[in-house]
């Protein structure tokens, strides 16, 4: 074993421990198995935006399938080589539904998992419900994937929109208690649910600190009227639950037409590869947004052990990856939990016991920042719920302090 996979075996250890809170499965009891598993196998489905309007995101499934890739050369998980089957669905809610039905009724999948985007997986949601085939770790904050009546079999990993909407009205009235607020988020479920929880975050007696609130088209081509729409209200804070591309541009119109608001951004749009670099590292300075994850360019992680690793592990197997883009330590952290519930599920590897675990989890993961943790319950549907606020200076976020 070399330094590199002596490093990810210790590390994997670490987590193993954290996990320990797993509920027991014997490996040496009986087998069970659904669909997709066997003595030497487990398939693992998965739609992804490799191609389309959000083909940025589509780092992500390459990080699991390299993760996966490591693992397989490593022996497998229990003797079992692990099959993700990533495919392109284009960000498109009917293909989508295409390649899901093929993942599970051809593919014979065990259970989906990480998918991304809200409308894809909202097309495929309730088919999958019916069919009892596990929705885990779903791409997604809408709530809709973590009401346990209604969908029993769907699940979350990162804090739901509404989540996300109330810590950052939170921030900004701790911030400034007097904000003259703008709010402009996509004209889709995603969207108002994080307005949503916005509103709930500023409480009944300071929506009225609301002075522009917009939507936009995922189909637009700019946001310019928008923004300069939302300057002319006298906004001095602003919340943009924008999509990537239209972050990056909004970014550039507020500096271009001196619009010095506070700029609160969410924690998908904050990607210093596919957001601030087109935007104009220049023209970002001050932006703020919630993050959950270490952010690979903030230099107090430049020694952190778990971090070296994760970029040495960049370096061998998804070279053609940006370290510095957090999509791609979220990929690997989301990988990482999901190779430990299938390693706790031992000999049942089942739809139901996968699920059941799945439901069950309380990790301290290496790549949350301080103080937060990976937990879930059968009704606490995301595994993560908090966020804590990083602004942008220089070529870096900074995690603020509390």
């Amino acid at each position: 074993m070399d330094c590199l996979k002596r490093k990810t075996a210790l590390a994997g250890a670490v987590l193993a421990v954290a996990l320990a809170a797993l509920p027991a499965t014997a490996q040496q009891g009986p087998k069970r198995y659904g669909p997709g598993a066997s003595d030497t196998e487990l398939k693992i489905g998965q739609t992804m935006s490799y191609s389309g309007a959000a083909a940025s995101y589509g780092t992500f499934g390459r990080v699991m399938t390299a993760y996966f890739k490591m693992i397989n050369e490593q022996g497998g998980i229990n003797g079992r080589k692990i099959s993700l089957m990533s495919v392109d669905d284009g960000f498109s809610p009917p293909k989508t539904v295409e390649m899901t039905r093929q993942l599970v009724e051809s593919d014979n999948v065990l259970f989906i998992c990480c998918s991304m985007g809200t409308g894809p997986n909202a097309s495929v949601q309730k088919y999958l419900n019916d069919r009892k085939v596990p929705q885990m770790f779903v791409l997604s904050g809408a709530t809709r994937f973590t009401d346990a009546k209604t969908a029993p079999w769907s699940m979350s990993f990162s804090p739901t929109y509404m989540d996300e909407g109330r810590e950052a009205a939170r921030y900004i009235i701790r911030t400034n208690p007097n904000a003259k607020i703008a709010l402009l988020y996509q004209n889709d479920d995603s969207g108002k649910d994080t307005a949503i929880g916005f509103k709930e975050g500023l409480g009944p007696d300071r929506v009225k600190q609301i002075v522009s609130e917009q939507t936009y088209e995922a189909t637009d081509a700019t946001i310019d009227s928008q923004i300069r729409q939302a300057k002319a209200a006298g906004a001095d804070a602003f919340f943009d639950n924008t999509a990537a591309k239209f972050t990056a541009q909004s970014i550039r119109i507020a500096h271009d037409i001196g619009w010095k608001a506070l700029h609160v951004t969410t924690t998908n749009s904050s990607s210093i590869a596919q957001v601030l670099e087109p935007a104009g590292f220049d023209k970002s300075q001050g932006l703020v947004a919630g993050k959950y994850i270490k952010e690979p360019t903030d230099s107090q992680w430049d020694n952190d052990p778990r971090m070296k690793q994760w970029r040495d592990w960049m370096t061998r197997y998804y070279p053609e990856g940006q370290k510095t883009d957090w999509w791609n330590v979220y990929g690997y952290m989301v990988a990482e939990t999901l190779a430990h519930v299938i390693r706790a599920a031992g000999n049942d590897l089942t739809r139901e016991n996968i699920m059941k675990l799945a439901l069950s989890l309380d990790v301290e993961s290496p790549y949350l920042l301080p103080g937060l943790k990976i937990q879930t319950s059968p009704t606490v549907r995301s595994a993560v719920n908090k966020l804590r606020y990083y602004r942008f200076e220089g070529k870096q976020w900074v995690l603020l302090k509390e």
